[in-house]
């Protein structure tokens, strides 16, 4: 069963369209907790609520919020729009109808109607949430007039809104359109699954680039294969099925303490050598003395250089994101204090751009 307690809206904190930020009393405490006006409706202070509090209870990095599942205020209430058969957090309590771009009724159903491909365009995929905002920020400080689309998918947090990242690069620019896949939900475009997403970005939005990561959140459980992350390896053979092309974005650090993170990721490294069946780009950015032996040895003891296309990129990433004001930070570390994650990033967006495909050469 699910954590859930009665509490009363004291305080609106932030809000917007799709989602109100709120200080509930509960348990006789004062806490956060997030309200999705697409499933619960609107909330107002004073409104007597139930909210779920698994997370808080279990001290989950979900940021410390509750999530508001019922509002008395609003025992009656009907779909937000009319249009659209599709259901998103199918066969849950919380069940949403939404307008997916394939079905009929779409506008974009003839469009998306019979295309299996998306034309040499290119496709960064990541690992983390994290990498979201730096990557996207390389790619408009070299090329200020690409169109980005970004791909969230469902192996993470399922609501598009829960993202502060994705509505600051909506404002600043960097980000064209936004695409929510799977079970995902709250994108400017609703798409059943990746390889759809992927057509949309190209087909429908016009775009040049597409960035996949999942929302905030991910799942790891210190074993093989037990991570949400397996997901990228079948990114990257959607990819090359739809005859793009993939560039796959490596998780390094050496400033997170568990072993299994050091260097390149155990989750990169399975990811790349049992998981995707097909090739992708590998951008690994050129590191200061043994930092760089380190990731030589684990890319060639996992047979990597021998399965995928390896780029060493000389790039100055964190001097830029320091210029353009972005203020990421990874596993609770800032570019600072996690300089080789975000050089990585960089790296990535940097080889995205510099990438001539065969399809390029033929225009």
């Amino acid at each position: 069963m699910i954590r859930k307690r009665q509490g009363v809206v004291q305080e609106i904190l932030d809000v917007d369209d799709a989602v109100t930020e709120i200080l509930v009393e509960v348990e006789n405490k004062f806490q956060k907790a997030v309200n999705y006006t697409q499933l619960t409706g609107p909330v107002s202070v004073g409104d007597k609520i139930i909210v779920n509090t698994s997370a808080v209870y279990l001290n989950l990095g979900t940021g410390g919020y509750h999530f508001v599942i019922h509002n008395y205020n609003n025992d009656h209430s009907d779909f937000s729009n009319l249009d659209g058969h599709i259901m998103k957090l199918r066969y849950t309590p919380m069940q949403l109808k939404c307008l997916a771009v394939e079905e009929p009724q779409s506008p974009y159903h003839k469009t998306l109607q019979k295309l299996d491909r998306i034309d040499g365009m290119h496709v960064l995929i990541g690992s983390l949430h994290s990498m979201l905002s730096p990557a996207a920020h390389i790619l408009k400080h070299h090329r200020p007039h690409l169109k980005i689309a970004y791909i969230m998918t469902d192996s993470a947090c399922l609501a598009m809104p829960y993202s502060k990242t994705v509505k600051r690069l909506k404002r600043q620019d960097c980000l064209t359109c936004t695409i929510t896949c799977g079970q995902a939900f709250g994108g400017d475009y609703e798409a059943i699954n990746i390889y759809t997403a992927l057509l949309t970005a190209r087909h429908v939005c016009q775009c040049d680039v597409a960035l996949i990561t999942p929302g905030p959140g991910v799942v790891g459980t210190q074993s093989l294969l037990g991570f949400s992350g397996v997901e990228e390896g079948h990114i990257i053979d959607a990819v090359n099925t739809l005859k793009g092309v993939p560039i796959f974005i490596p998780r390094v650090s050496f400033a997170d303490p568990r072993e299994r993170h050091r260097g390149m990721s155990h989750h990169t490294l399975t990811i790349l050598s049992k998981i995707a069946y097909s090739k992708a780009y590998i951008a690994v950015p050129v590191l200061e003395g043994k930092k760089h032996e380190v990731i030589l040895d684990q890319i060639k003891n996992h047979g990597i250089d021998q399965k995928h296309r390896i780029r060493y990129i000389r790039e100055e990433s964190i001097s830029v994101l320091e210029e353009r004001n972005v203020n990421a930070k990874t596993m609770g570390r800032n570019i600072r204090q996690d300089p080789d994650f975000f050089s990585t990033v960089g790296a990535a967006a940097a080889l995205c751009l510099k990438i001539k495909t065969d399809f390029e050469m033929s225009l």
